[in-house]
Formats: structure tokens, sequence, C-alpha cells
């Protein structure tokens, strides 16, 4: 993905934060990173860009449509970037391997029955 072109598509200026933040984003270890997350790791990096600029910026591109937020219980907010085929999200819970083979089934199921 240029970063370049897709913050100029989205309406943004390309800004160093931005660029930063996307970048961090875009490594397929840091799908589903919260705002603190991207903040350590821009510290790790030596980058001095401040815990309410991730916040700006991840809330701009979540508008954007750049990132897709999603919200779990306790408040606690996750982002990746926005894909355009489906994936499912689960939390983990001792329910969870019953409800991922339920959920395949009904995926199979379900697309038996397309055209």
């Amino acid at each position: 993905m240029d970063q370049n072109k897709e913050l100029k598509k989205a309406g943004l200026k390309v800004t160093l934060p931005r660029l930063k933040i996307l970048q961090i984003l875009q490594e397929p270890e840091n799908q589903h990173i919260s705002a603190e997350d991207v903040y350590k790791i821009l510290i790790e990096q030596g980058e001095e860009i401040g815990l309410a600029t991730v916040y700006r910026v991840l809330n701009q591109f979540d508008d954007a449509g750049i990132l897709n937020r999603h919200h779990f219980e306790g408040g606690k907010s996750v982002f990746e970037i926005s894909h355009k085929d489906h994936h499912d999200h689960l939390r983990k819970s001792p329910a969870s391997f019953l409800f991922l083979e339920s959920l395949e089934k009904n995926k199979k199921e379900a697309i038996k029955c397309l055209p």
C-alpha cells in the first residue's frame, strides 16, 4: 500500500505522525492493536509522537475508512487496516471452541445455498 496515496485519497494531509502510525498498522503482527500499543511501538522506535496524537490519528483513519475499530468488553478498542474481505473476530472464552465449530458449520451450510 502506498501510504502517501492512501492518505491523500482519504483527504488527509501527509504528515510524519500519520505515516509512522500507518506504517505500524500495516505490519501483520500489529493487526488488532490498541492505541496504547501503537504509542509504545513509537516510543521504542524513538519517535516523539504523543499519545493524544496517536488517538487523534487513529480516529481520523477510522473516520476516513483506512482502519476499522473494534470495541470489546471493558471499553478496550483495537484497530486494524480495513480489509475488503470478511473475517471474524472471536473473544477467548470457555465456549469459544464450540462457538467456532458452530460458526464454521453455519458458514459451510450458507455457502451450499448460494447459486
